[in-house]
């Protein structure tokens, strides 16, 4: 074993690229001293031949990949050697015979180097081309200080630095921890694929689709680091758009390929693909080298090969695993509550470890052993609301959370329509035993969301039986506001409503379509491109909640405009008709809060009023501010005041024996 195999390539690399700096200020003192110049410095004035490097030192790498010159080797050494000896300046001004150029030139290049050649400063050459060295402003090109970027020189030295100019554009990705099998497997997958081309045809590009962008740039990563690649990542919005920044960043890329193995993850996750920019396909085309693709769909390439992986949330099991790990260390026997929030969140590994790092962190537990047998229902709370928290969508714009506070003794109802609603919430609850654990998932995907209708006039309590579901629930309730979500412009409605189902899949949260008669009407006859697309519309709506993991709930004051085509593929309905004098007077039995006082009301009397019970909230609530303006307890005349001022806004008559004995 000889000494250069003996010691790390790190200071043997050190050592080479000393000598050919040597060897070149060698040459530049001879030149200054008008002695006779030798011919350009040979590689073997370095100690070790590169033959003897494995692998080969950075310098040669460099002059072979990008296929420099001997004395364009000469070029960059001289460069190199500004910035690596303190000897250089004070040689380059003696060599041109002025004190105030201690720098490098081309000029002083070709004069003082035998095989110099006019060529090697040509914008078509490696130098220059591959942007090598800088030139700084100067009259004449000849005559212009030259200096190395810190990118070559850190790469001489056998230094990783990404390129000052190209750091605006891209970042490292860190090697990741383990991954989860089911992402190892998938990042094998792709290396395997890779290795396949890397010393042939280009590398297919590979599509990592899904919404969650931190599994797919740790897959990315651990890929490359596979096959011994770095991964870099940009987002489509920060590449350059003008044609030669363009090709500025194209060629600086192209240089980092050439100087280390390296791997580009392009992130188009917040664009869909009709809202890609122009120059994608572009992109796509003249990036070189192994490209990662990151976006919730897929995208083609006309001339290069592609290759798709879906990126989903871990397995169920992984999730549990997951679960078990981050709260093993601080509490025990909790299997029931990590089931019962695996049936609900579909989380990935850092928004489960976030999740139960806040829940623990409310543990005020003096020592261990408090900890080890901490209150589990407390802590299944704080668990439920962390995972709330951490799984509360985005859906500015678009829906408007309602903070359930009903519970089931607020709601006034039929036997039937509350066990329907009772049966709503089982569904919920038990979804992932019967789909998971007793297997009805595997006899297909199609079917397993819940969905609701309820169907009825105004004010008859659809909107609080929704509430209700989600307070029992302890879920977020979404109200979509359809006048946002529906637009006339073809394809933007199922944009936005995808927009909607992935913002709340990750919690599971209930949405409510009010009024879903404005989506829902009788499938239109097709006598235009408005007409089919209001249909695809409609179709992708249900598509969506037939695969939504959460509860869809959908109402409407006109049940018979609803296609029954429809109407099958919605597991519940609800009727919800005008409450009966009975149901009327435990309505206003209910309505007011046990803090608000009240004197000499009259239920049965205010029973008569013919009144749904969201009007007759309205109309309690106005009495109360009457009474409390007037400094009195709420009574039948402030109730009568404010009936008087809801039939009016409803434009309904206010009969005689409706409020017959109320004063």
């Amino acid at each position: 074993m000889n000494r250069t195999q003996s010691i790390p390539w790190y200071e043997a690399n050190q050592a080479y690229l000393t000598s050919a700096v040597t060897a070149v200020r060698t040459a530049l003192e001879a030149f200054a001293k008008n002695a006779e110049s030798p011919s350009s410095p040979p590689s073997s004035a370095a100690p070790e031949s590169q033959s003897e490097f494995s692998p080969p030192p950075a310098l040669d790498s460099l002059c072979f990949t990008l296929g420099l010159s001997n004395f364009e080797r000469t070029l960059l050494l001289m460069c190199a050697g500004t910035e690596l000896d303190s000897r250089f300046p004070s040689i380059c001004a003696a060599a041109h015979g002025d004190p105030r150029r201690s720098y490098p030139t081309f000029g002083l290049a070709l004069a003082a180097f035998p095989d110099a050649h006019w060529s090697a400063i040509s914008a078509a050459r490696p130098l220059r081309h591959w942007n090598l060295l800088e030139i700084a402003g100067g009259d004449t090109l000849t005559g212009s200080a030259l200096r190395i970027p810190d990118r070559i020189l850190c790469y001489l030295t056998g230094v990783y630095a990404c390129d000052e100019k190209l750091d605006a554009f891209v970042k490292l990705v860190p090697l990741p921890n383990p991954l989860l099998a089911s992402h190892q497997a998938i990042a094998e997958k792709i290396a395997s694929l890779w290795s396949q081309n890397l010393n042939g045809a280009p590398t297919p590009i590979v599509n990592l689709c899904g919404d969650d962008l931190t599994s797919k740039r740790t897959i990315a990563a651990a890929a490359a680091g596979l096959l011994g690649m770095r991964l870099c990542r940009t987002a489509e919005w920060m590449i350059p758009r003008t044609a030669t920044e363009l090709d500025g960043f194209l060629r600086l890329w192209e240089r980092e390929i050439a100087l280390g193995a390296s791997a580009l993850l392009l992130e188009c996750d917040d664009r869909d693909a009709s809202e890609s920019s122009d120059h994608l396909p572009h992109l796509m085309e003249s990036l070189r080298g192994p490209l990662f693709l990151s976006a919730v769909n897929p995208r083609r390439s006309a001339h290069r090969s592609t290759a798709v992986f879906s990126i989903g949330k871990p397995p169920l099991a992984e999730q549990r695993a997951i679960w078990h790990n981050a709260l093993e260390a601080r509490v025990t026997g909790l299997n029931r509550e990590v089931d019962t929030l695996v049936s609900q969140f579909s989380f990935g590994e850092n928004a489960i470890r976030s999740a139960a790092g806040e829940a623990l962190a409310g543990s005020t537990s003096a020592n261990a052993e408090d900890t080890v047998h901490a209150n589990t229902a407390s802590l299944t709370d704080r668990l439920w609301d962390a995972c709330r928290a951490q799984a509360r969508p985005r859906l500015e714009g678009l829906a408007q959370q309602i903070e359930p506070a009903a519970g089931w003794d607020d709601l006034v109802l039929p036997t039937r329509q509350k066990d329907i609603l009772r049966q709503i919430a089982v569904h919920v609850r038990q979804r992932t035993k019967v789909y998971q654990n007793w297997g009805f998932a595997a006899k297909g995907s199609r079917g397993l969301g819940i969905s609701a209708l309820f169907a009825g006039p105004s004010g008859t309590g659809k909107t609080m039986a929704a509430e209700v579901l989600a307070h029992d629930l302890r879920l977020d309730l979404y109200r979509i506001d359809l006048s946002q979500v529906v637009s006339k412009y073809i394809g933007e409605t199922e944009k936005n409503l995808r927009r909607v189902f992935d913002a709340a899949e990750e919690g599971a949260a209930v949405l409510l379509f009010d009024e879903a008669d404005a989506l829902f009407g009788k499938r239109s006859e097709v006598k235009d491109s408005h007409d089919r697309y209001a249909n695809i519309e409609v179709s992708y709506l249900l598509q969506r909640m037939e695969a939504y993991r959460g509860l869809a709930i959908l109402t409407t004051n006109r049940k018979n405009a609803i296609d029954q085509a429809f109407l099958r593929r919605i597991r519940f309905v609800a009727d919800f008709t005008f409450p009966d004098h009975e149901q009327r007077a435990e309505i206003w039995s209910r309505v007011f809060p046990a803090l608000t006082p009240t004197s000499n009301l009259r239920m049965d009397r205010l029973a008569r009023l013919h009144a749904a019970g969201g009007h007759i909230r309205n109309i309690a609530l106005g009495a109360a501010f009457l009474a409390a303006d007037a400094g009195e307890p709420v009574q039948m005349g402030h109730l009568l005041s404010a009936a008087r001022s809801e039939f009016a806004k409803l434009e309904k008559p206010l009969t005689d024996a409706e409020i017959a004995g109320w004063v």
